[in-house]
């Protein structure tokens, strides 16, 4: 919890500083590198969701382009990501508690389209897709009187994400896919980008 307030109160503080450049740094001038924080909610779908219940999840990313590559963008992603379990699925099971952290890793590619809207603010849409890998842990523990002993299961899995979303590319949000095995889940995530270095 200390980690997730955290990176709301770095969102709320670096807000005015993306829109004030928001609409002034378009893909196709943005040559650089640049370091964006996001953050939203994870829903779980397939039979993930049987388990689990809405979670949140948080992210850092660094991402690069350069005149040859415009306007794709190359990125490398780092987040955590917390699922509590679902209500229904204690009431028909053995579980007092099952819980997912997640922390995935990836590398992709993101696309950004001609602008929509360019008077007023600059409104691209945008689409990407990933590679991922994800460490992953279950925590099990069951009810008394079951006779089942609590334990903490640790995984690897690797996938892949797709997404789409629109952007003033300093502040966008993304909608994203994410597959693993038995670990598939919908992100929403507001991220906010700055850069690190640019060259025109």
């Amino acid at each position: 919890m200390i980690l997730a307030k955290s990176k709301f109160i770095l969102l709320f503080l670096i807000l005015p500083f993306a829109f004030s450049f928001a609409g002034k740094l378009p893909a196709s001038q943005a040559t650089g590198i640049f370091v964006s924080a996001g953050v939203g909610p994870r829903l779980p779908v397939g039979n993930f969701a049987s388990t689990t219940d809405l979670g949140y999840g948080l992210n850092l990313e660094l991402s690069y382009t350069d005149s040859d590559r415009l306007p794709f963008f190359l990125f490398a992603r780092f987040g955590y990501e917390q699922y509590p379990g679902s209500q229904s699925f204690y009431q028909t099971s053995e579980y007092s508690n099952y819980s997912t952290q997640s922390i995935p890793v990836q590398l992709g590619v993101r696309y950004y389209f001609s602008p929509l809207v360019e008077r007023v603010v600059l409104l691209m849409p945008v689409i990407e897709f990933a590679g991922s890998y994800a460490f992953v842990k279950h925590l099990h523990e069951f009810k008394a009187g079951t006779g089942r002993t609590n334990f903490t299961e640790e995984l690897s899995r690797f996938g892949f994400s797709t997404g789409v979303g629109v952007s003033m590319f300093l502040l966008e949000i993304m909608v994203s896919y994410h597959y693993f095995d038995s670990l598939q889940y919908l992100s929403m995530n507001l991220n906010v980008r700055l850069p690190l270095y640019i060259n025109y």
